[in-house]
């Protein structure tokens, strides 16, 4: 055997021996994907350059640099968490480790070296055999990922399949497995069903099993609990880690949230214009930041709301609501009641499946209730969308959750936002581009925007387009379907304050759905808690988040990430003994 041969290191694939520079040994004529490179790191990237090619008005085409020289290494076993801004480059960075650029985005400079080798020279057959194999994506709008014509098990096994990394019999044996372990309601059928079946929450953590299910050695994990509820996202956090841990796999972890970052990653890298701002392991970052971006993050602080008092006539009332799937065969809703007045925020909160989101669909007239009302300014509201006039539309307007599929890819951003503006206002031409250019102003994009597609995009650039989008059409009620999940903490606070700003010179009224306990607190003037399709919890914000609580919503505060590493440790244990207790 070659002298040079100084360690063998059993993987869970395959025996790779090693010289002592961490290199194929001289004379060894096994194939590039054979070998590993350094035992200790599996990831590394150097001088990382991404451009994308973009048209603004009246210019030149030109090459707009996403990432600048970026570098990076990631060990075995490791969690690196990636934060920014929305636009900072992270999910950009994280694609490129699997070798993809998105639409329109190159990666035109650097190496990204996947266990000693450089994944960009391998080519379009060597990439078919790496993504989905060796690394695995958990992408931010699960909606957006899977095909709604096949079943949820059918996608999940696919990939260890098609490598021929299991049987059908073990592939959805250890899918199953994964659904227990991530929480999922009836893991044993639940992939008998299919993406339009589940919740957001739920189709999230399918997606995180699917990309374990091939045993991967990298996943790039980019905002993998945005759509959960924070009991949940408790449960998530910690089968992650718990994976991460009993397999080894490395993971990307790619989020605006610092509070969840603390809880899975051993180390940060802050982001901020395609450039690194700082890195450190987890605790110097969220205690001891060196840089003033990095400091700004760690201390948002959230928005000082007082709460106003209601009016004497509810804008929105909704009485006695039940609503279904299926012909009323499974009911997500059961009697529910609420009432919002001119100018207030009512915040509906719980977990993921509490019917949050199909109540909003119920008002939009997405969805024809089984039994109760909807009254809208004073008026009884049509069942059916089809059946309400154009005034009825352009006054209630809704904002989704996932931006992904609510943005037609084909359209410019201009497009997008000057449609309402044609089909309520009939304004069009330069006055119409006027007015978008305002509106992008206002949700701190500009104008450059103006000629982008959604694919060229950030997730969080594409919400705030949605925001944009709703605004234009000058509505009395915005039903916000987790609007500030898909943004960091600074763009996100900036967000909350313009829809503040404008409920207060418009007395525009919020429906606000969300699972973030501390956006409720920094902008409802009343609360709703959602469990199963019922309201357990109803009243103004002070009345509502005042003890004594009843159990759920206990447990809805107490697992309000907090920005404490071993925070995520403490909230499993005072769990297990609550239970105990029980």
């Amino acid at each position: 055997m070659n002298n040079q041969i100084v360690r063998k290191q059993q993987l869970s694939r395959k025996v790779v021996y090693l010289n002592v520079q961490g290199e194929a040994p001289v004379g060894d004529t096994r194939s590039e994907d054979e070998w590993v490179g350094k035992p200790d790191t599996l990831l590394n990237i150097r001088n990382l350059r991404i451009e994308a090619a973009v048209h603004p008005p009246g210019e030149s085409p030109m090459n707009a640099i996403l990432v600048h020289d970026v570098s990076l290494t990631l060990k075995r076993g490791r969690v690196l968490g990636l934060i920014g801004e929305s636009g900072a480059g992270k999910s950009t960075i994280g694609l490129a480790s699997m070798g993809y650029g998105r639409g329109g985005v190159k990666i035109t400079g650097g190496e990204v070296i996947l266990k000693g080798r450089d994944i960009l020279k391998v080519g379009a057959d060597g990439m078919r055999k790496l993504r989905g194999r060796e690394v695995c994506y958990v992408a931010q709008s699960a909606a957006a990922a899977f095909n709604p014509a096949h079943r949820l098990m059918d996608q999940v096994v696919e990939a260890a399949l098609l490598h021929g990394m299991a049987t059908r019999t073990e592939a959805e044996k250890r899918a199953i497995a994964l659904f227990k372990k991530l929480g999922l309601p009836d893991p044993e059928n639940i992939g008998k069903r299919f993406p339009h079946q589940v919740s957001g929450g739920q189709l999230q953590r399918v997606m995180t099993a699917m990309a374990l299910c091939s045993e991967p050695d990298l996943i790039v994990f980019d905002e993998p609990t945005t759509a959960l509820d924070v009991t949940t996202q408790i449960d998530v956090l910690a089968a992650i880690r718990d994976a991460i841990r009993d397999t080894g796999v490395a993971a990307l972890y790619i989020t605006h949230d610092l509070a969840v970052v603390a809880q899975v990653a051993d180390e940060i890298m802050v982001l901020r214009n395609g450039k690194l701002v700082e890195r450190g392991m987890t605790q110097q970052i969220i205690n001891q930041p060196h840089e003033q971006y990095t400091r700004a993050l760690v201390s948002v602080h959230h928005i000082d709301h007082v709460q106003k008092d209601c009016g004497t006539e509810p804008v929105l009332s909704v009485k006695g609501v039940t609503a279904g799937y299926g012909d009323g065969a499974i009911k997500v809703l059961r009697d529910v009641s609420l009432d919002l007045y001119p100018g207030q925020t009512l915040a509906v909160v719980g977990e993921s499946g509490s019917g949050k989101s199909t109540l909003a669909r119920v008002i939009t007239g997405l969805l024809p209730p089984l039994a109760g009302s909807i009254q809208f300014d004073g008026r009884d509201l049509s069942r059916r969308l089809a059946e309400r006039s154009r005034e009825d539309l352009r006054q209630l307007q809704m904002i989704y959750q996932t931006a992904d599929v609510a943005m037609n890819p084909r359209q410019t951003v201009a497009t997008i936002i000057g449609r309402p503006l044609e089909f309520y206002f009939g304004i069009r031409g330069a006055e119409r581009n006027h007015r978008v250019a305002e509106l992008l102003d206002k949700i701190e994009m500009g104008k450059s925007f103006a000629e982008r597609y959604p694919a060229e995009l950030s997730g969080g650039q594409k919400q705030r387009v949605c925001i944009a989008r709703a605004l234009a059409a000058k509505p009395k009620l915005m039903i916000c379907d987790e609007v500030t999940s898909a943004l960091d903490p600074l763009v996100a606070n900036g967000i909350l304050k313009l829809l503040l700003q404008l409920q207060k010179e418009e007395g525009v009224s919020f429906l606000f759905i969300t699972h973030d306990l501390a956006t409720v607190k920094s902008i409802a003037d009343s609360i709703s808690v959602m469990y199963r399709g019922q309201v357990v919890r109803y009243g103004p914000k002070g009345q509502v988040l005042a003890p004594p609580f009843d159990p759920y919503t206990d447990l809805l505060l107490s697992s309000v990430p907090e920005m404490e590493v071993g925070w995520l440790d403490k909230a499993i244990r005072s769990r297990r003994m609550e239970s105990a207790g029980n």
